[in-house]
Parts: structure tokens; C-alpha cells; sequence
């Protein structure tokens, strides 16, 4: 602009100075319907200049006062800016301290110009919620929402935790579903889908994400093992309630051939069935269980079967001593058995068996009842001295 404007003073002093060397200013005329302007050509010039020199001052004037409003906005908000750097900062401090009061204070003030007013809010809602002010929280949180614009995921997290705090679990399911469409894999989603599950007994659904859990290493395997097997549970205990022994073997059917296959819900299964009067059904559970894998929680269960043929279950029992050993429990399940069936003589053969290997206040018992029955009260009253001294020495 500058070297523009030397050109064009030379131009005009070339113009200028030129007739008046030669001696011809020349003249101009300009005329309007009141008024007669004539002047030379030198005159017009310099009134031209200075036309154009005041422009330029006028000029420079306004941008230097737009410039210095901008300078002034400037410092106003270069100052808020820092003092909400500073609350940020003194708030992580106070976090630290666990001062949630003064954590909510000094986040909310200023936050709008903090680097991050969107996790500000957040944090000050969850600051609030922490002192059980819910109004304050929920002030911070649409704030947030505000300022979050079209990056609604962190916001929505915030909700559902807040509303897992505060109890309100089917609202928080409801949330953490929508943010399963939205973040399926995102880490902190799936913990509060788990919270949430749990709580409002949604089983399906918590067995639905235990893949994507699984993916991203959320809780070890014993973990996601344990969760699987309370959803199972879970779904067991409402087909059971909905429709009792139909509903529960309607839905163990139903169900993949490797879950049926799995120990621990065949145990459940049975468990269950029993508890509904079904230990027809259990029995095949227990004796299709022990097929395919010794476990002692199914020999558990066999006293307490009153299937009509009780005979499976005996053959069961000597298999299993054939295939694994006679063992203590082995031994004294099969006397259990006999003992419903009448064969006393042959049940106390088996506590006998089961004694030489272990000691046990149970055993005693049920071979001194045994005993009984064959009119052999002494050797009874013996048994029961040796159950008494077992438990009282077991006993703390």
C-alpha cells in the first residue's frame, strides 16, 4: 500500500510540477446548476492529494480502534481463560483430597472458558452427585449436553453412571442400550451394561455382551466365567417362576447342546428340577452328566433323588467306582441309597467302606441308624460316641 502510494505522489508531482516549470498551469472548469469551480490543473492536483490523504488517515483510524477493541476482547477473555485453567487445576487437587464441594465450585466457575468445557460440566456433575445434590448435578450434565454438540457419547456415560448412583436402575438400562447401538466395544459402556444387567435381572442381555467383554479383556476369565453362570441361573429361576418344571425343561431344551453340556448348570438344572418335584427329570440331568464327566457336586445329588428307579442310580455309582476308585463319597452315597431302598446290611458295609478311608460325623450317623434297624443297638451307640467325639473335636 505503501510504495502504491509513492507512486501515485509521484505521478501527481510529475503532473503538478511539470506545467509549472513549463510555465502552463492549464485550467479547469468544473460547473454545476448554482456553482462555477475553476481552478488550475496544479490546484485540482493538490486538492486530490489531500482528498486522498485524508481518506487514508480515516482510514487508518478506524482500524486502529477496531483493532484495539479486538485487543481489549482479547484480554478479557486471555484472562478468563486462565482463571479456568487455574480452577481446573485446583480442582484436580481437591479431587485428589477428596473434596467434592470445592471439586464442583471451582470446575463450574469459568468453565465455559475452559480448553475442555464439556469435561468440566461432567466432572462437576459427578462432583455434585458425590454430595447427593442432584438439582446441581443435573444442572452440569444438560450443560454439558449444551456444549457437547453432536459428541453426545461422554455425556450419555455420565448420565447412566450418575443414575446408577442414584438407584435409578431401569433408567440406566435404558440408557446403557441406546449406548450399546452406539459404542458396542466401548470399554466403560460395557462395565455399566454389566452394573446395569445385573441389577435389573437382565440375563439375556448380559450373556448378549460378554463376547465383546471378552474382546476387549474387560474382568479376567474367572470373572466373565462367574457372570455367565449367574445369568444362566437367573434365566433358570424366571423360567421356573413363569412356568415352574415345564417352563424349566422347555428352556434347558432350547438351549445349545455345549450349554447343556456345561457342569455347573446341569447341577443347577437338577437343583432346580428338585425343587419342583421333578426328579425324574433331574435323574436323567445327574446320570447323563456323569456320562460324559465325573463331578462330585452330581453324586451329591443323588441322595436326595426320589426318582422311581433308583436302580440306575446304584449302577451309576458302582461305574464310577470302577472307572475313578472307591472313594469316601462314592462309598457313602451308595449307602444312602441302600438305606432308601432297605438294604441295611449292605448300606453299613458301605459307611464301613467309607470310614476306613475318612472319618466323617455323617457316616457315623447313618451307619449307627443303619445299625439300628439290624437290632444292633450297641455297635450303634458306639458309632454315634465316635460321630459325637468327631464333631466335637472339629468344632472351634
Amino acid at each position: 500500500m505503501l510504495k502504491v502510494f509513492l507512486l501515485f505522489l509521484l505521478l501527481i508531482a510529475g503532473v503538478v510540477i511539470g506545467p509549472m516549470i513549463a510555465g502552463h498551469q492549464g485550467y479547469v472548469l468544473i460547473q454545476t446548476d448554482n456553482w462555477n469551480i475553476e481552478t488550475s490543473v496544479t490546484g485540482l492536483a493538490i486538492m486530490l492529494v489531500l482528498t486522498l490523504i485524508v481518506i487514508l488517515a480515516v482510514e487508518w483510524l478506524i482500524r486502529r480502534v477496531l483493532r484495539t477493541g479486538a485487543h481489549t476482547r482479547g484480554w478479557f477473555l486471555g484472562r478468563k481463560r486462565n482463571r479456568a485453567r487455574k480452577h481446573t487445576q485446583a480442582a484436580l487437587l481437591k479431587l485428589a483430597e477428596g473434596d467434592y464441594s470445592q471439586v464442583e465450585k471451582l470446575l463450574s466457575r469459568h468453565a465455559d472458558h475452559a480448553e475442555q468445557p464439556v469435561v468440566n460440566y461432567l466432572l462437576a456433575a459427578e462432583a455434585a452427585q458425590q454430595r447427593n445434590d442432584e438439582l446441581r448435578a443435573n444442572q452440569h450434565l444438560e450443560r454439558a449436553a449444551e456444549l457437547a454438540g453432536s459428541d453426545q457419547l461422554p455425556v450419555e456415560i455420565t448420565r447412566v453412571r450418575l443414575q446408577l448412583a442414584r438407584n435409578e436402575d431401569h433408567a440406566a438400562r435404558h440408557g446403557v442400550d441406546r449406548l450399546l447401538e452406539v459404542a458396542p466395544r466401548h470399554p466403560e459402556v460395557l462395565r455399566l451394561a454389566e452394573q446395569a444387567y445385573l441389577r435389573t435381572g437382565a440375563w439375556s442381555s448380559l450373556l448378549d455382551i460378554l463376547p465383546a467383554m471378552e474382546k476387549i479383556q474387560i474382568n479376567d476369565a474367572d470373572q466373565r466365567a462367574a457372570l455367565q453362570q449367574q445369568a444362566w441361573l437367573g434365566l433358570m429361576n424366571q423360567a421356573m417362576a413363569d412356568q415352574g418344571s415345564e417352563g424349566l425343561k422347555l428352556w434347558w431344551q432350547n438351549q445349545s447342546r455345549k450349554t447343556r453340556q456345561e457342569t455347573t448348570l446341569q447341577v443347577a438344572m437338577a437343583e432346580h428340577l428338585i425343587e419342583c418335584d421333578d426328579h425324574d427329570t433331574a435323574q436323567q440331568i445327574v446320570l447323563d452328566g456323569l456320562k460324559r464327566q465325573y463331578d462330585e457336586r452330581l453324586i451329591l445329588l443323588m441322595p436326595r433323588l426320589k426318582a422311581g428307579n433308583p436302580e440306575q442310580l446304584e449302577k451309576a455309582l458302582r461305574q464310577q467306582m470302577k472307572q475313578h476308585g472307591a472313594t469316601p463319597l462314592l462309598h457313602s452315597t451308595l449307602g444312602q441309597l441302600l438305606m432308601k431302598r432297605g438294604e441295611w446290611a449292605q448300606a453299613s458295609e458301605a459307611f464301613r467302606d467309607a470310614l476306613k478311608q475318612r472319618p466323617d460325623a455323617f457316616d457315623y450317623a447313618w451307619l449307627a441308624d443303619a445299625l439300628d434297624r439290624q437290632h444292633q443297638p450297641e455297635d450303634a451307640a458306639q458309632m454315634r460316641r465316635e460321630g459325637l467325639l468327631l464333631t466335637l473335636k472339629n468344632t472351634p
